[in-house]
């Protein structure tokens, strides 16, 4: 993409820096980096990162930033938790006091030269931040790095308690959600916590902490998700800057907590055109050995080339493939291919892969839809049931696997995707939004006005 550093170019007596906190994990970190980078490198700003000593990022591969940690006292049974609610709610406790006082002393002038900081960008849940800026007197804005159609999700949860419509009984598991179309209840995000009053308490701090922010920045763009954004601005009556896809600003990088495995390339590189599908169900995602066994055989049926990633920790209970059927990988002669990470941006840009079998977190989903891949959507929880339920419904450049995991059944959707008339058709309407967002990115599209707008209203504070 052609830089546009010489466009965002503004005189300025001081250099403004702004301070940035991520939520530490994987889905989270990347977009707030890739966010700052963004900021830097096309308006000259100066960064400061403030992070958690947990999922700390990797600060030498970002040389012009300046990081700061601040402890969380985490105990090993608080950071080893899978109840993210209850983990993100605790860290909106254990962090206030260290944020504080590191937010406190970089205001002071302590340590990172003598800029002048002129606004803290933190992730939406990280809503305890909210009273800190005000008590600093320093403006907030929000990064979401979900799309928008979850985020409107997102915050009717509270409303449909109220209503008494959730909490959800079997019957409802099927039936359209009235009040936020296309979803069915079963697509609703609701995050899985022992104590289901937090999920409730936490959406509602989320909201009321977003909505007293100065401004919203999305990972998305206009042409993606124009109705969810006016939808979105008459309950968020503040600015919303859709200045994604972030990642698209630079050549392929990764700030992964996880090694990348570049074998990955080589071995896509001896296959044919649009012939593979690669696998990844991303940094969290958990199946037991029987699911496992169901996607290999899927696969391996298929007769069809494959990239599957699988992460220590993927397979419940195991260290890595030895849940794997007997002699499996010598069966397939090559025609698979397994690592613990892939390079996914690098993966989903090579001209042998077909499809992508994915989880739809939000940044897998887009980087999908920024290479023009057709998606076989294999949800688990929270934005990637609302992200799947747009790709394949209302998007229509994917194929929903609503059944149980069953070899049968994931056969039929590779080859549907790959080899049938229907996947033909989701690879034009995909690459239709391709075209559009390598539009939005260049001068005068959608999100160049967006970013533009974003450096003006913070070099207005």
């Amino acid at each position: 993409m052609e830089n546009h550093g010489d466009h965002f170019h503004l005189q300025r007596q001081k250099k403004r820096r702004l301070v940035l906190f991520p939520l530490p994990l994987q889905g989270h970190i990347n977009p707030m980096l890739q966010l700052a980078s963004i900021l830097y490198h096309k308006a000259g700003f100066s960064i400061t990162i403030i992070h958690t000593n947990f999922n700390s990022p990797n600060s030498s591969n970002y040389p012009h930033f300046s990081f700061r940690s601040i402890p969380e006292a985490l105990s090993e049974t608080e950071a080893s938790t899978t109840d993210i609610i209850a983990f993100v709610m605790l860290l909106n406790v254990k962090c206030v006091v260290p944020f504080q006082d590191c937010l406190a002393e970089l205001l002071g002038g302590g340590g990172d030269d003598d800029d002048d900081v002129a606004c803290l960008i933190t992730d939406a849940a990280w809503y305890f931040t909210q009273a800190v800026a005000d008590t600093l007197k320093l403006p907030r804005i929000v990064l979401l790095p979900t799309s928008v159609c979850f985020f409107n999700a997102f915050t009717a949860i509270p409303l449909l308690y109220e209503k008494g419509c959730l909490p959800m009984q079997d019957f409802q598991l099927e039936t359209p959600v009235l009040e936020i179309p296309p979803l069915r209840y079963k697509d609703l995000p609701i995050f899985e916590t022992h104590d289901p009053e937090n999920s409730i308490r936490f959406t509602k701090d989320v909201v009321k902490q977003t909505k007293a922010s100065s401004g919203i920045i999305w990972n998305s763009f206009q042409e993606l998700e124009v109705l969810a954004l006016t939808n979105l601005k008459q309950e968020f009556p503040i600015p919303n800057f859709p200045i994604g896809p972030f990642h698209k600003y630079f050549p392929a990088s990764s700030s992964s907590l996880i090694a990348q495995d570049q074998t990955s390339i080589s071995w896509l590189d001896k296959q044919p055109p649009k012939s593979v599908i690669y696998v990844s169900f991303g940094s969290l995602a958990v199946v037991n050995e029987t699911e496992f066994q169901e996607i290999a055989w899927g696969l391996a049926n298929s007769k069809l080339p494959f990239l599957l990633v699988v992460r220590p920790g993927l397979v419940r209970g195991t260290e890595w493939l030895e849940s794997l059927p007997k002699n499996f990988m010598e069966m397939l002669d090559g025609r698979g291919h397994i690592v613990k990470w892939a390079p996914q941006q690098e993966v989903l840009a090579h001209s042998s892969v077909g499809a992508f079998w994915t989880h739809n977190g939000w940044n897998s989903t887009l980087e999908s839809i920024c290479e023009g891949v057709p998606m076989i959507c294999q949800p688990g929880h929270g934005d990637q049931l609302v992200n799947a339920r747009y790709v394949c419904d209302v998007w229509r450049f994917g194929l929903h696997l609503e059944k149980k995991v069953e070899r049968g059944e994931i056969e039929r959707a590779i080859r549907r995707v790959i080899l049938e008339a229907e996947g033909q058709k989701m690879i034009e309407r995909i690459m239709i939004l391709k075209d559009k967002m390598d539009i939005c990115l260049k001068t005068g599209g959608s999100s160049y006005q967006s970013l533009e707008s974003l450096i003006s209203y913070i070099m207005s504070f």
